[in-house]
């Protein structure tokens, strides 16, 4: 959501499993053993398929520009030519390169750095925007951020869910500054409450993701809340 207008601007592809005999499987469970096999690969390219597929009917529908972010593993950029897959993927479904955004971990540049590096290029030349996910919970370097041109920043949700009781919100704050002053948009995740959202309206952050919005919805609640009109909270 943009804080200042709290209109629709983007998705994130949230990938679950519910298996007919295990029931739901976590994320956390199956992504760890999908990595191990290398089955993220097939995996990752097709929820890069059916993101962008899904993104651009809903382009078609509401001619809106939503964008649609996926988070990428570190095994597809260093097993997979991911600048040519999601470049062949545009053109299948024929969706702005703009409307698509893929998520990268710090991890990621620390693993291999240069080899990361010259796919992030490629994928930008796409028109692609790429964020850097859960900043300052892993291995947070102001290198990463002078080095590559991130078109976002995310900050983790660790920073946010504790405010006000628990946290008070200063290396949330010091991150808002950081990208102010780099000239980088932020957005925050894991927003809950109404005191998270004003927090993080009086600091300047332009985008929220959490459930003081919206729960995680499937693609067809999803499209019912893009085509319908929204009802402003009242703060």
């Amino acid at each position: 959501m943009q804080v200042e207008t709290r209109a629709i601007i983007a998705s994130e592809a949230l990938l679950r499993w519910n298996n007919e005999n295990l029931g739901p499987v976590s994320p956390e469970q199956f992504i760890p053993v999908a990595e191990r096999t290398d089955l993220i690969i097939p995996i990752g390219n097709w929820v890069l398929e059916e993101a962008i597929k899904q993104n651009k009917k809903w382009y078609d529908i509401t001619n809106k520009k939503i964008v649609v972010a996926v988070n990428l593993s570190p095994i597809q950029f260093k097993r997979s030519d991911l600048p040519q897959i999601i470049k062949e993927l545009l053109e299948k479904y024929q969706m702005p390169a703009e409307l698509l955004e893929i998520e990268i971990t710090e991890g990621i540049l620390v693993e291999n750095m240069e080899g990361t590096s010259l796919q992030l290029e490629k994928i930008k030349a796409l028109g692609v925007k790429v964020a850097i996910d859960d900043f300052g919970t892993g291995y947070s370097s102001l290198k990463y951020l002078q080095n590559f041109n991130f078109d976002k920043l995310k900050i983790d949700r660790e920073f946010i869910k504790d405010y006000p009781q628990h946290d008070t919100g200063s290396i949330a704050k010091t991150i808002l500054n950081l990208a102010a002053q780099m000239d980088i948009n932020v957005i925050a995740e894991g927003v809950e409450t109404q005191e998270q959202f004003l927090f993080l309206k009086e600091n300047h952050c332009q985008q929220i993701q959490g459930y003081y919005f919206h729960k995680p919805l499937s693609a067809k609640d999803f499209e019912m809340l893009l085509t319908e009109k929204i009802t402003d909270r009242v703060d």
